[in-house]
């Protein structure tokens, strides 16, 4: 079982986004380093993005501390259950 983040980025985030890229690479970066990031990245129109992660635990404390949901890059997410069939 797979947990996805899907973000929908603010209406001013294009404005917002090289402010805060750096906070927010790092942040990624832990979360990849320990294993439980498995894959992130944008929407090729910029109007959101996506990260899978490998429990709701790790996608949650994720959320709650990425420097784009605390500055206001992205507007909203939601983090959904995911049955993975081939890898």
């Amino acid at each position: 079982m797979k947990y996805v983040v899907f973000y929908e980025s603010a209406p001013d985030a294009a404005e917002k986004i090289m402010k805060h890229i750096e906070a927010h690479r790092a942040w990624w970066g832990e979360f990849r380093d320990r294993g439980t990031l498995l894959a992130i990245g944008p929407y090729s129109d910029g109007s959101g993005a996506i990260g899978v992660f490998t429990s709701r635990e790790a996608a949650e404390e994720y959320v709650e501390g990425d420097p784009f949901v605390v500055e206001g890059v992205m507007q909203t997410w939601t983090i959904r259950e995911w049955n993975e069939v081939l890898l």
